[in-house]
């Protein structure tokens, strides 16, 4: 599962491509109509999806895209629960996906972001070939 070249702008809704990088900012297209604009760092954060990870219960962490692979896996049984659910069934549904997710310093709201980034991907069927060796580092 590739995330590289992927980020969430802060103030932004969705994940874009970052499609280059300038000194103020960064360039980055919307992966939905493929419009591309400019995204100051003056006034955005970029956060790369490969460097996001999930806090776990024994003080070490896992990436996204082993978060996304769960899931994925789960996705027939177990799909997304709506971002504007109940927290306990946020928890509920996330602590299937990661079962030793560390539940003091995962937030609600970042477990919301998890699930709108998954279900956005998939929709793009970013996700369509995850079986594929040559997807893998």
């Amino acid at each position: 599962m590739k995330l590289e070249n992927l980020v969430a702008v802060s103030g932004l809704p969705g994940v874009f491509t970052m499609v280059a990088n300038r000194n103020n900012g960064l360039i980055v297209e919307d992966m939905t109509h493929g419009k591309r604009r400019f995204a100051s760092a003056r006034k955005h954060q970029f956060t790369p999806l490969e460097s996001i990870a999930i806090y776990t219960d024994d003080g070490d962490s896992t990436e996204l895209k082993n978060v996304f692979r769960n899931m994925l896996d789960q996705m027939e049984d177990n799909p997304p629960v709506e971002v504007n659910a109940p927290a306990n069934e946020i928890h509920e549904y996330f602590a299937d996906v990661l079962p030793n997710y560390d539940k003091d310093r995962v937030n609600t709201g970042d477990i919301k972001k998890v699930i709108k980034w998954f279900v956005y991907l998939q929709g793009l069927g970013h996700f369509a070939n995850i079986d594929d060796p040559s997807e893998e580092e």
